[in-house]
């Protein structure tokens, strides 16, 4: 592609060099760039792209995009007022608007994104669409699978895999659309056809700064990306449960459809929740229908409830939501039950907010008569004051608590582990004198760091009938320490304390 092509993208900017140029990849990454290349310098939280500029030079690239000049011999320089809104420009263009030629639905909100997306994939697969996902865990269409390095990928990745989904015949897509995402324009020139908003609850506040912040990036996606969408049948789905939901709805320059447990364009009634699930009559404006689904709690009906509006919306038969709802019996760390021999419900739970978490327990509460025993921790370098507000909640729904690490990255993990503390013991908990204490009574917290000893404890400490919760990190297989990344993954880590605990009674039976 010539750079001419690129330049006339961006409409009036400051230009310097040979626009004839051959332009064969954009990047915004200097370890990638080399001879063809458009280098995009952008400022960044951790580091600056323009830092970047002459070891992409050195390398052979000789067309930049900056916010400052860089001369240098064969240079070709665009210089413009921010290139985050740029490279967004550049990379759709670069592309070719791929998704002007698919259907996109994107679901943005603090909690149920995956589920959401899992529920519409399913649905989508069902009426025949073979759909691609964009999630929290993975990137994939027709056989492609990728794991996924952000929620929202940056715009140079975001168009490509789109590009090759529109090469591959992919006709609808769904994403998840992260807060980070659009204040950092990501999905700028994505031309969505749905928009979903799933809630709002305290989250990210150490990059947002405040819940109004936080709002305004999720409202930009209704109010900005979904109005300047090529596509003619636009609609936004809301939760009119949410506050911030109904306040969405003043302000949505599009139709909108709005969701609830018992109002709005969709709701449910004669609802059902069990261990084994949901059934529920969901009730639209021409019709009343019935649905099971293996997932449970009553934020998975609200998923639930938000996939079956945006699916009406495209169009898809009832007799097809009803078979794509059937179907998806379950989302990788989002409650995903570890299945075992010693008769406890174990179940591995994404859940990283005081909200999340709260969802999740109220469920369990719900389902069990019996304890609740819920091991967690908060993430280094993030939001702080989620900590005690986590340790609240963990201290209201379990009988035992168990404090333990979770990505402390650059933090220390005590102190993070004391700053959740204080919510437990607001509670009334007493910490046990030692973390060997074995005695099962309630309304009692563990602290022990090691993540991996957290759940072994967990799951020793667990009678027959009992739940155990791990929750926070989901389907993610790695712990962010100070020393780097390292291999962790909860599920794993949890058939590993039931097979040492079962080779354990197994010798004593052999001592025996």
């Amino acid at each position: 592609m010539k750079l001419s092509r690129l330049l006339n993208a961006l409409g009036e900017v400051q230009f310097s060099g040979d626009e004839e140029m051959d332009i064969s990849s954009i990047e915004i990454h200097s370890k990638k760039t080399g001879p063809n290349s458009l280098f995009i310098a952008i400022p960044g939280l951790k580091s600056d792209g323009h830092d970047f500029l002459e070891k992409a030079y050195n390398a052979g690239v000789r067309a930049f995009v900056t916010q400052k000049p860089f001369k240098r011999p064969g240079a070709a320089t665009i210089i413009v007022p921010d290139s985050r809104t740029a490279v967004s420009e550049l990379a759709a263009e670069f592309y070719c608007h791929p998704t002007k030629t698919m259907t996109l639905i994107g679901i943005t909100g603090t909690n149920g994104k995956t589920t959401t997306a899992f529920l519409l994939e399913s649905i989508l697969n069902e009426a025949g669409h073979s759909p691609g996902i964009l999630s929290t865990i993975e990137y994939r269409y027709k056989s492609h699978k990728q794991k996924a390095e952000n929620t929202t990928p940056d715009p140079v990745t975001l168009q490509k895999i789109f590009r090759e989904m529109a090469d591959a015949d992919t006709k609808y897509a769904v994403m998840e659309v992260s807060s980070h995402g659009l204040n950092q324009h990501r999905v700028e020139n994505c031309h969505f056809n749905t928009a979903i908003f799933t809630n709002l609850t305290p989250e990210h506040l150490d990059y947002h700064g405040t819940m109004d912040e936080y709002y305004l990036s999720k409202e930009r996606f209704f109010t900005e990306i979904l109005r300047k969408s090529s596509k003619k049948n636009r609609a936004a789905v809301i939760n009119l449960d949410d506050p911030m939901g109904r306040l969405l709805l003043e302000r949505i320059p599009c139709k909108t459809i709005s969701y609830g447990l018992k109002n709005g364009d969709v709701h449910a009634e004669n609802t059902l929740f069990s261990a084994s699930g949901i059934q529920a009559d969901i009730v639209t404006k021409d019709q009343t229908f019935s649905i099971k689904s293996l997932l449970t709690g009553t934020f998975n009906l609200y998923n639930i409830l938000a996939a079956i509006a945006a699916s009406m919306h495209l169009n898809i038969s009832t007799k097809k939501i009803i078979q794509g709802i059937e179907k998806t019996t379950g989302i990788p760390g989002r409650m995903e039950r570890i299945e075992n021999n010693k008769e406890i419900f174990i179940f591995v739970d994404y859940a990283h907010t005081g909200d999340a978490l709260e969802n999740v327990l109220k469920t369990l509460k719900k389902v069990s008569a019996r304890k609740i025993l819920t091991v967690f921790g908060c993430g280094g370098d993030r939001d702080q004051g989620k900590r005690p507000v986590m340790g609240r909640v963990a201290a209201d729904y379990s009988s035992v608590v168990i404090l333990t690490s979770d990505n402390p990255r650059s933090e220390d993990p005590g102190k993070i582990i004391r700053e959740i503390e204080k919510g437990v013991v607001e509670r009334g908990f007493t910490k046990a004198e030692n973390n060997s204490d074995t005695h099962n009574t309630g309304q009692r917290y563990f602290v022990i760091k090691d993540r991996r000893t957290a759940i072994q404890k967990a799951i020793s400490l667990a009678q027959p009938g009992d739940v155990v919760l791990i929750a926070g990190k989901g389907h993610e297989t790695y712990q962010q320490t100070g020393d780097g990344i390292i291999h962790f993954d909860d599920r794993e880590e949890v058939r590993r304390a039931l097979n040492s605990m079962q080779e354990h009674i197994q010798a004593q039976l052999y001592r025996g």
